[in-house]
Formats: C-alpha cells, structure tokens, sequence
C-alpha cells in the first residue's frame, strides 16, 4: 500500500443512511472501496445500498472486521462519534464535517492522544489511493497511481495538484486533505513521517496557505527529519496584500502578520522546493524524479 488505507481497509461509515453520505458511499463503492458497514443508531440490523448497518461502531467492529471510519455526521455530533470510534479502536476517523466548535476539537485532540486512532480532519475531503480505497468526497475520476503522496490544506488546490502530477505523466501514491481548520487531526508532520517511510512514495506535493503555522512547523520538522524525500511546495494567497485578513481562524489569530512569502522563505531554509506558481509543480516533479 501507500500510507493509511489500501483495497484491503475495511471502511465503516457513521451516518450511513443521511442523502450526502449515500451519494458519496455510492460513488465509494463504485471505485472499488470495501465499504463493509454502517453505523446509524436505531437503524441496527437493516441494509443501506447493500451494506449491513448497526446501531454502535463495536457492533460493526465486532460483526466485519472494520478497522477504518468516514463520518458523515453532523459537526455537533463528531465529538461523540470519534469517542466511540476511538474507544472502539478504529485505526483511522475521516471527518468530513464543517463546522465543529473549537472547543470540541480541542477535546477530540485530548481523546486521541495515547490511542492508536489517526483522525483525518475536518472539513476534509478525505483520503484515497489512486486505484484501492477512497475514503470521503474526492472527484474520483482525476486520480492516478503513482508515486507522488500529497498533503494538502486546501481542497481544491488539491485538485489542482493532483492534475499537475497527472501532467507529469506521473501519479499519486496517497492524497489526504488535512483540513483547513485552525484545529485539525492529522497535520503535515505526520503526513511527512508516513509518507517519508512509504516504499512506495518517491516525492512529496504540500499544499499550505495563509492562517495559523501548519507549514512553518513542517519546515522545522523537515529539517531535523534523519530520512527525508523530496518535498515539492507550495502556498497560496501570495497575492494577499499585507495585513488583509483572508478570513481563516488561524489568520484571524495571528493578525495577518504572516504572510505566504514568510511561509515560503522557512519552507525554502529548510530544504524544501518551493513553487511560486502551482503550474510549475509539474516542472520540478519533472525535473526531480524523471531520468
């Protein structure tokens, strides 16, 4: 596999029978994901689009095997479902949920620590492996294997990454959206570990952008890593005048002060490449992994 999830994770889904989380299993489904339950309390022992629900996760967990979750639950209820799924010992929680209150995030961070539970979000599009597994509401169809793992703050440039790669006649390993929250579960320096241990990762595309120190705290990890892959990045709102507040929590937080150029500048001292444009992804995959 490539990191996190593979053909083999069998996914569970909270919140299974609500319209967005049947539109999105569907098309899950259809990629080949092994979708092999459903949690909706009160709804134990029916079938939703063929898969068998139950009303807890230990139930699921205990019936199929389950080892992985995608929440499609509302944002006042995440903290709640990642209780359970972690107490239950789910290895991986994707939340798709906007919304979740700070301070509910900061208590799911307090769940998580000692447990074995990798929390994926929110306000993610989630995780896929080009080909095996997709966990979440990513564009399928863009998709390519390859050797390229992607990390990324932002949707939609993560789209824009992945057609980059693509343009390189290369593909993805694994692409995760961490999240634009100022709270979030998985950050770049996990993502960076895995992926730099990854047999099957050659290089690394990382999408940052304005509000809270995400990137910058990647820089100093990068630079201090022993076992380091090359690192492709870039980060939007260069265009932001400064002191224009983009509107993100973590931009609130620091003031503005810091700017995209200030992010680029740290990612550049620690040895990671860095694109102005991200048109030019393509050029330094190019350039990097191609003989």
């Amino acid at each position: 596999m490539a990191i996190l999830v593979n053909k083999d994770t069998k996914v569970l889904v909270q919140g299974i029978t609500g319209t967005q989380a049947s539109f999105h299993v569907r098309k899950s489904l259809d990629y080949g994901t092994n979708i092999v339950a459903g949690v909706t309390p009160g709804k134990g022992g029916t079938e939703h689009l063929g898969i068998p629900v139950f009303d807890s996760v230990q139930e699921a967990m205990a019936e199929t095997g389950a080892n992985a979750s995608v929440m499609f639950v509302p944002a006042r209820s995440v903290k709640n479902a990642t209780t359970e799924a972690t107490e239950a010992g789910l290895e991986l929680i994707v939340c798709i949920a906007n919304g979740v209150p700070i301070q509910d995030m900061m208590e799911i961070r307090s769940i998580l620590k000692g447990s074995n539970t990798t929390f994926i979000g929110p306000n993610t599009p989630g995780i896929i492996t080009p080909g095996e597994a997709r966990l979440g509401i990513f564009p399928e169809n863009i998709h390519r294997k390859g050797r390229v793992g992607v990390v990324s703050r932002s949707s939609t440039l993560t789209y824009e990454a992945v057609l980059e790669i693509n343009r390189a006649k290369m593909g993805q390993s694994t692409v995760i959206g961490l999240g634009d929250d100022m709270v979030i579960g998985m950050d770049f320096l996990d993502a960076m570990e895995k992926f730099s241990t990854d047999e099957e990762t050659d290089a690394i595309v990382l999408i940052g952008q304005l509000g809270g120190a995400f990137e910058e705290a990647a820089a100093r990890h990068y630079k201090e890593m022993d076992i380091k892959k090359p690192v492709i990045a870039f980060v939007a709102g260069n265009t932001i005048p400064f002191g224009h507040k983009m509107g993100y929590a973590g931009d609130i937080i620091s003031g503005g002060k810091v700017t995209a150029q200030d992010k680029k500048d740290i990612m550049r001292h620690a040895g990671m490449i860095v694109v102005d444009r991200i048109s030019h992804i393509h050029e330094q995959l190019q350039a990097l992994l191609q003989p």
